[in-house]
């Protein structure tokens, strides 16, 4: 099967929503319906603050999805771009949809003049990590948070 990578729409929120929770389910993680709704709808909406694409099949169905935004930092006079959620199915795993999820994004970011593109994983992530150490660079920061 091919997949071609498109923005996100708004009739898109059947196939997106499975993988979107096996991404929260992945990381262990649960969100409230009312966030899942906000984010697809922010992740749809004309001129919003986050972006969205999926990997589509011939057969229509959702491959993988990225999520990405925009903000501005003070190291540099354009915006960086930060990858926020990359998930692939585990049945199209192999096939290169995470690269090529992850150059939609480079390329979204080109377009917009982005200094860099950034994203975080987990220690654990080994199968994303080998993908993540041919297509980007580890840095050596540690995340904290409140």
């Amino acid at each position: 099967m091919t997949f071609k990578i498109r923005a996100l729409a708004a009739g898109d929120r059947q196939r997106w929503e499975p993988l979107w929770q096996g991404y929260l389910s992945f990381y262990k993680s649960s969100l409230p319906d009312v966030v899942s709704d906000e984010t697809f709808r922010r992740l749809v909406a004309p001129g919003g603050d986050l972006f969205g694409a999926a990997a589509v099949g011939d057969d229509g169905r959702f491959g993988g999805i990225v999520h990405w935004l925009f903000h501005a930092t003070t190291w540099a006079m354009a915006p960086t771009c930060y990858l926020q959620d990359l998930y692939v199915v585990p049945e199209t795993r192999g096939q290169g949809l995470g690269a090529a999820l992850i150059n939609h994004v480079y390329a979204a970011a080109d377009e917009r003049g982005a200094a860099e593109v950034y994203w975080h994983t987990q220690e654990f992530n080994a199968t994303a990590r080998r993908l993540y150490d041919r297509i980007g660079r580890l840095t050596p920061f540690i995340q904290y948070r409140r």
